[in-house]
């Protein structure tokens, strides 16, 4: 019988999720794939096994023999890899070719769009990513609190999460926008400057934040280009009022002197960067901030826009591909993270791929993805890698990534926190 006649997907909306993790929180399984790929090196170990002991991987590498009280699940033609790490998501957004994003904001009940991002959340971790920094619910307040939650109690199936919940902006520097002046209307952020920067910095990490996300440059007017919306200063006091509360700084900056803020005030990642000079990208490696380049969603809006993939490439696309090039260039830690939300959950290997079409090898891809984000993110000490002692997140793929990093896409098995949502069955 072939491997993917032998893949089923467990019922887990039919029982409760919080009672199967239970039964299995002591149980041993053995995972013997073709290969592994550890996550750290691009060195695939042939003949490698996997021992998970509960919630956590015990053994791994050659010549494992199965405990007797072992289940066992063999996976032919496969390699087994740590969990995917998305790095930029939005699970209350939906693709903007099926609602724009205003739309979404002002017309969407909170109700609706937390009952749709439960549906993102399965659909992650269907596709093989375990965690996600979800930076930020465009106008959907604190959902994403909740919704980590409700995943953490089995409730629903879905990635562990890394909210960064409302996102701050400079006040009228955000959307939506175009209403007569003075008039209130729901915005996708949260508005603050000044002193209220650090209270709103506070505010959100009370509500539940697990890091904050601000906004170094926007449009201030349709049409407009980006131009910083902080000063220096404004966002020295929000990064040390995030740090002091053991909180990582996340910085929205597509401009040159955005960026340059954004590292002078000590941020740890900046999302986008596409105007970033060799400049920006040397102090970025000099302070040892990650980057994020979000190539798969300035893809998707030109593909709304009406481009078909063809030569040329627009000058939007273009100057993703060049901004990683010389961040690359620089020695830049890069992220692996779509923006995923202005294209379909679930596609989360598209960033992967246009990473590889940008110039990276698949095995950096494949690293970026695992114990880069880990490391990068402050939960290296606990995912990203297969090793003793980490949480048993893993990840079966039909192929090998460190060749062809579209393989991940065929994901043949998903365990989370040594929990099996998705995989042959056992024996």
């Amino acid at each position: 019988m072939s491997l993917l006649h032998r893949i089923v997907a467990l019922a887990v909306l039919a029982a409760p999720m919080s009672a199967y993790a239970a039964e299995k929180q002591e149980a041993l399984t053995l995972l013997r794939p073709d290969a592994v790929f550890d996550g750290e090196t691009a060195v695939l170990h042939k003949g490698w096994a996997v021992l998970v002991r509960g919630n956590r991987i015990e053994a791994a590498g050659p010549g494992i023999a199965a405990p007797a009280e072992a289940s066992v699940i063999d996976l032919p033609g496969t390699t087994l890899m740590p969990g995917m790490i998305e790095g930029h998501s939005h699970l209350f957004l939906h693709p903007y070719n099926e609602t724009p994003w205003d739309d979404q904001v002002l017309h969407e009940s909170v109700a609706l769009r937390t009952a749709r991002a439960t549906v993102h959340a399965r659909v992650t971790l269907m596709a093989g990513f375990t965690t996600v920094r979800d930076l930020g619910t465009e106008g959907a307040g604190y959902a994403d609190v909740g919704l980590k939650q409700a995943i953490e109690q089995g409730i629903v199936p879905g990635p562990r999460m890394l909210v960064a919940t409302r996102a701050i902006v400079a006040p009228g520097a955000y959307g939506p926008r175009g209403f007569e002046p003075g008039t209130v209307t729901p915005l996708g952020a949260e508005e603050a400057g000044g002193p209220a920067l650090v209270d709103a910095v506070r505010r959100q990490i009370a509500a539940g934040a697990d890091l904050v996300k601000v906004y170094a440059d926007y449009r201030w007017g349709p049409g407009e280009p980006s131009r910083p919306t902080f000063t220096e200063g404004e966002l020295k006091a929000a990064v040390e009022a995030a740090h002091s509360a053991g909180r990582q700084v996340v910085a929205h900056a597509s401009t040159a002197e955005g960026m340059r803020r954004a590292i002078a005030a000590g941020v740890d990642t900046i999302e986008h960067g596409d105007e970033g000079t060799t400049e920006v990208f040397a102090a970025m490696k000099a302070k040892g901030i990650g980057f994020c380049p979000t190539l798969a969603a300035g893809d998707a809006i030109a593909r709304y826009r009406g481009w078909n993939g063809a030569s040329p490439v627009p000058a939007s696309v273009q100057e993703g591909f060049d901004a990683l090039a010389r961040a690359r260039k620089a020695g830049v830690a890069i992220c692996m993270g779509g923006d995923v939300g202005v294209y379909a959950h679930g596609d989360n290997a598209r960033e992967a791929e246009m990473m590889v079409k940008a110039g990276m090898t698949p095995g950096e891809v494949a690293i970026a993805a695992t114990s880069g984000n880990a490391r990068m993110f402050g939960i290296g000490g606990k995912l990203g890698a297969v090793k003793p002692g980490l949480l048993a997140d893993l990840v079966a793929v039909e192929g090998n990534p460190l060749v062809d990093i579209a393989v991940i896409r065929k994901v043949a098995l998903v365990m989370k926190d040594g929990v099996l949502w998705k995989g042959p069955v056992e024996r």
